[in-house]
């Protein structure tokens, strides 16, 4: 099948729709056909209003078809004269076919396939013929259905309501001139055109109940011919004169660093009104109070050497953020230590050695005033003697 042009589509835009019902699927299919006597070619536009097929045959397809539907026809003719004749003839026939008052008379079939999408098959007591058309796709289904259907209903509609004359009643010539005058203006501006027919109250009140009726809503618009224009403003919103309530102050505990404020909270409030600062690792913020209970109860003014000999740091008052963080490293620095290993004494003898080992383990597990006890580390011995 050879693929359907512009020049094809342009072809079919004089042509009228026709129309045949699937009996089987109650589904109606409006067609378009063209047969060229120039090249002795024809092409068909099919649609059910929401898809389009379409089929284009040349000279030699057309014939070859013709003789696979009816198997009286004669055999290809040897002379090339005999053979366009007889081919001429078939397409004039064709031609008669598919008109308002040839079709009437045909049965219509949508027939299984396996070389097309969609086969129509259309029969009579003398012939039969069978198209076999192929999707175009939704894009191009829809640009053929607006240009070849949706608006030329469209400005039909305008005119049979605008008309003074009623269109059934005109002349064929009166027809022609009106619907001629009326294409002459839309076809100048086909937007306005478009947007002038639709606003008229009864065309679009008529156009909206046809749709109910057809998808059977229960409550059916009703048809006017005078539409109210409503009042358009704004409503007006009356002002409150309260002020929004205000929430407070601002927490001042987020106008602080992080630094700053894992240090506050550690601070303990002391009766003679001075502040000690205890400080922890910002992991260790969230620690619960009972760990603050275990620790040793201290004086007001308690300056206890650590094992670096620094005393803690206490504050009067109410201390700068700098001194504060300076605080916290410094506290953290001075955590209990491991006190320092002393260098061995010089081993004289293994007697000697043994003993002095001895009285420095005792001599360093003695508490000392002011430094804090800490886990008695393993003894260690000298070697084995032999």
């Amino acid at each position: 099948m050879e693929e359907l042009t512009e020049e094809h589509a342009k072809l079919l835009l004089r042509k009228e729709w026709l129309v045949k019902v699937d009996s089987g699927k109650a589904i109606p299919y409006l067609f378009k056909a063209y047969f060229s006597p120039a090249d002795l070619s024809c092409v068909i536009l099919v649609t059910d209003t929401k898809s389009v097929w379409a089929e284009v045959l040349s000279s030699k397809l057309l014939a070859r078809r013709w003789r696979a539907c009816n198997q009286a026809s004669p055999e290809p003719f040897l002379k090339t004269g005999d053979e366009d004749a007889w081919r001429e003839s078939i397409l004039d026939l064709l031609a008669k076919v598919h008109t308002i008052g040839g079709l009437a008379d045909l049965s219509f079939e949508v027939v299984n396939t396996n070389y097309a999408d969609l086969a129509l098959e259309l029969e009579c007591e003398a012939f039969k013929w069978r198209w076999e058309t192929c999707f175009l796709g939704h894009q191009r289904s829809s640009e053929i259905i607006s240009k070849h259907l949706i608006f030329p209903l469209i400005s039909l509609s305008h005119l049979s309501f605008t008309s003074a004359e009623s269109l059934g009643e005109m002349s064929d010539g009166d027809t022609e001139k009106s619907v001629d005058k009326l294409a002459r203006t839309a076809r100048r501006t086909v937007d306005n055109h478009i947007k002038n027919a639709l606003s008229k109250p009864r065309l679009a009140t008529s156009i909206a109940r046809m749709t109910a009726m057809f998808n059977f809503v229960p409550e059916l618009p009703p048809v006017t011919s005078i539409s109210e224009k409503p009042v358009l403003e704004v409503p007006l919103i009356e002002e409150h004169a309260s002020q929004p309530k205000s929430f407070g102050k601002t927490n001042e505990r987020w106008h602080h660093s992080p630094v700053e404020h894992l240090v506050s909270e550690r601070m303990s409030q002391r009766s003679d009104g001075t502040r000690e600062i205890k400080t922890v690792e910002p992991e260790s913020a969230t620690e619960s109070d009972e760990d603050e209970k275990d620790q040793p109860a201290r004086g007001s003014h308690v300056s206890s050497a650590g094992p670096s000999g620094t005393p803690s740091r206490t504050l009067h008052g109410r201390s700068s953020p700098m001194l504060q963080a300076q605080a916290q490293d410094s506290d953290t620095e001075s955590s209990p230590h491991r006190p320092a290993k002393k260098a061995k004494p010089a081993v004289s003898s293994d007697d000697d050695s043994e003993g002095g080992q001895l009285k420095s383990r005792s001599t360093s597990a003695a508490p000392t005033s002011g430094v804090k006890r800490t886990m008695r580390q393993p003894m260690k011995r000298g070697g084995k003697r032999f």
